[in-house]
């Protein structure tokens, strides 16, 4: 097994939340450590994974602890004035403290909550849900903001992963967080519509390496996949169909997990052939310079104003990060 951060991505109602629960559960079943997080408003992974409403309900939301989650990270780092001076983007440096899978720290106490599953016992963390007292972008970009400075200052270690639930269609280009993965899975239905959020995401991410996968959706028949065979060619990476477990599921009454269809299961485990031959194309210089990049971008055209700095000081020009580095913090 290998380390990984892997993304689902896709629009509305693509059932990216139900594929990213099962991958979770089936990581979960062969005993490898998960962090899944929910940095969709619409919040949906909890209840995939088994929780009942009131518990889904009472998770806590990263966005509410957002200044614990800043003092964290930021540690020691002299770059850093105040948390009140660190945007989504900050990138860690020397002082900074960084976050392990594996590892007990204040930020999965307040924003944790460890959930059983059949395989095994999974963290997982959500923004929070989009609420009326929620206005404007700025309100809403500060939810899905918690989940990227936790990321930006992630270091995931061999035999882990983290599995994120994104925001719906494109909403993930309002920031840098869809270049902080090792691969993304875009859940696509055969309709046109299934396949817009793919060509947009397609064209957003070629400039950045972003290693891009297709799980055709909701595939009914020949026709369906010779459509989704046309209009995104070699990224078509596997299909999935009709799923009596997962309407189960949907319903509040799982069977066992090792009760998944073959079909859906071996949909998994080629999922999981595609996360691990990523690990290889691993780089975490150009893993930092996008996360910096972002950053800069970001400071230029909000943040320096909102904070009354110049937020291209909190870069740490000989900072790179990778496991290295959190093992010696």
């Amino acid at each position: 097994m290998v380390n990984m951060k892997i993304a689902f991505v896709g629009k509305g109602g693509s059932g990216k939340t139900t594929l990213s629960s099962l991958f979770v559960r089936h990581l979960a079943a062969t005993g490898a450590p998960v962090v899944a997080i929910d940095a969709d408003i619409n919040q949906h992974l909890g209840a995939a994974l088994g929780l009942d409403d009131a518990e889904a309900a009472g998770l806590p939301a990263m966005g509410e602890h957002l200044s614990l989650i800043k003092d964290h990270l930021r540690g020691t780092n002299p770059r850093i004035a105040s948390t009140e001076k660190m945007i989504k983007t900050t990138p860690p440096g020397e002082g900074s403290r960084l976050l392990r899978v594996r590892e007990d720290n204040p930020v999965y106490d307040a924003c944790a909550r460890p959930v059983e599953l059949d395989g095994g016992t999974v963290r997982l963390m959500v923004t929070g849900p989009f609420t009326d007292a929620d206005l404007g972008v700025a309100c809403y970009h500060s939810k899905t903001g918690a989940v990227e400075l936790c990321l930006n200052h992630l270091v995931d270690a061999r035999d882990e992963y983290v599995v994120v639930d994104m925001t719906a269609g494109s909403d993930s280009f309002a920031s840098g967080m869809f270049t902080r993965f090792d691969i993304t899975f875009l859940v696509a239905e055969p309709t046109r519509k299934g396949v817009s959020v793919y060509r947009q995401y397609k064209e957003y991410a070629r400039d950045f390496g972003v290693t891009l996968k297709v799980v055709g959706n909701k595939v009914q028949g020949q026709d369906d996949l010779d459509f989704l065979h046309d209009e995104v060619g070699d990224d078509l990476l596997v299909t999935v169909g009709h799923s009596d477990w997962v309407r189960a599921m949907e319903k509040g009454r799982p069977p066992r997990f090792e009760l998944l269809e073959e079909t859906n299961s071996r949909a998994l485990r080629t999922l999981r052939t595609a996360v691990d031959a990523t690990y290889e194309l691993r780089d975490w210089a150009r893993y930092t310079q996008q996360m910096v990049h972002f950053h800069l971008k970001n400071a230029h055209s909000w943040g320096n104003e909102r904070t009354g700095d110049d937020l291209a000081a909190q870069v740490d020009p000989g900072f790179v990060l990778g496991e290295e580095v959190a093992t010696l913090a």
